[in-house]
């Protein structure tokens, strides 16, 4: 491996482009192998909400960016929590100085992606789109990604940000232990009606009486806003998941004209699983993102750490890079692979005790919320609770210090 050998990035979401930032951050010259094409359309709103935490890790790494995202992006100043209708929590936050840097931004994944790839043009990032990696073989001084169409490409380092299906986790042998929900969501991304639109608030709430005691969440992002249906694992499609029942129940939720205004629709079951190891035997392969991880959204756990991973990714190659020894270039990548395990064990746990929340099992569980919900009117304190406990405790990791 020479100082000149690109490092390697299989995947152009939001982790492998940050990581691609990193890397050229560091002057490091760096490839983006994607297996869709380049005007791929991506649907959905998918992931909606960026911490201010990794809003400040990118403009670290473009400065900028930060500004780019609350340009583009909502910063949404209330959320309620409501319990069978009735509201047990509110709260209201004071829009910051203009010139302060915003806490979060809520915008689509798609406009996520599009700043970010923006940005590693900019900086010179090269990228292959459809090229879609079917193998790996590792050596002792660098990689070499095969393409199914029987292409080899060399590369020091390769970032593997290739999602939940990771076909370079699989290659290497790497397992993802975990489990899926058996019950499952239904989620819906509504245009906002710009004639009359709503106050910029997140929602949730607890056994909505008009969709038979469900779970329902609320936010808004730039130009409409998601809603998340929690359903139960005997609901049948037709009653719930399809566009026409979704037509059917959302005008129980928002107002009834919003329901021509559906734009996306989605069925998903919860997944929790983390990786065996973040790297490969001779450290020469990273996992960043879902390739690495999935656990529920609660939170925002997913992308967020995905943004996390990716940096510290890169530092540690940078490092790695640097070693005057063999034993130093894999302890870089080994103190990688450590804290960012560690962080996601932390996060699959946080959102697990959300989920335990939301899906509570069990009468004392059952109780504590019930009991909550009806007292949170005079104490206010089982409201804000209430309208913690969705999320799980803790946020999502800070970049390279495995700080969560």
């Amino acid at each position: 491996m020479t100082a000149t050998d690109p490092v390697a990035v299989v995947g152009a979401g939001p982790a492998g482009l940050t990581a691609a930032l990193a890397l050229r951050a560091l002057d490091i010259p760096t490839v983006v192998y994607e297996a869709e094409p380049a005007d791929r359309v991506r649907s959905g709103s998918r992931a909606l909400f960026v911490h201010g935490e990794s809003l400040a890790l990118l403009d670290r790494l473009r400065p900028g960016l930060r500004r780019e995202f609350a340009e583009r992006g909502l910063v949404w100043t209330r959320q309620q929590t409501f319990y069978r209708c009735r509201q047990v929590h509110s709260r209201t936050y004071p829009p910051g100085p203009p010139d302060r840097p915003p806490p979060f931004v809520s915008l689509r994944q798609t406009e996520t992606e599009r700043l970010l790839l923006a940005a590693c043009h900019d900086v010179g990032v090269r990228f292959e789109w459809d090229t879609r990696i079917g193998g790996v073989d590792v050596g002792t001084t660098g990689v070499v990604l095969s393409t199914v169409d029987g292409r080899d490409l060399p590369a020091g380092h390769v970032v593997a940000a290739d999602g939940a299906r990771s076909r370079l986790r699989a290659a290497l042998g790497i397992g993802s232990p975990g489990h899926r929900s058996d019950s499952y969501h239904v989620v819906v991304d509504v245009e906002e009606d710009p004639a009359d639109p709503r106050p910029p608030a997140r929602v949730f709430h607890y056994e909505h009486p008009g969709l038979g005691g469900r779970n329902v969440l609320v936010v808004p992002f730039a130009s409409g806003f998601q809603v998340d249906l929690q359903c139960r694992a005997t609901d049948a499609d037709d009653e719930f998941a399809t566009l026409d029942a979704v037509r059917r129940w959302l005008p129980r939720v928002v107002p009834a004209a919003y329901a021509e205004r559906i734009r996306w629709a989605s069925k998903y079951h919860f997944t929790h699983r983390v990786a065996d190891t973040f790297t490969d035997p001779r450290r020469r392969v990273l996992l960043v993102g879902e390739a690495a991880h999935l656990f529920p959204p609660f939170g925002a756990r997913g992308m967020n750490s995905g943004i996390a991973d990716a940096d510290s990714a890169a530092t540690a190659i940078a490092v790695a890079r640097l070693a005057t020894s063999g034993a130093r270039a894999r302890a870089a990548v080994d103190e990688f692979a450590e804290r960012r395990r560690a962080a996601a064990l932390a996060n699959s746990a946080a959102a697990a005790a959300a989920l335990a929340h939301m899906r509570p099992r069990g009468r004392v569980r059952v109780a504590a919320r019930r009991v909550s919900g009806l007292l949170a009117p005079w104490v206010p304190s089982l409201g804000a609770w209430l309208d913690r406990a969705p999320y799980g405790p803790g946020r999502a990791v800070a970049p390279a210090t495995g700080r969560y």
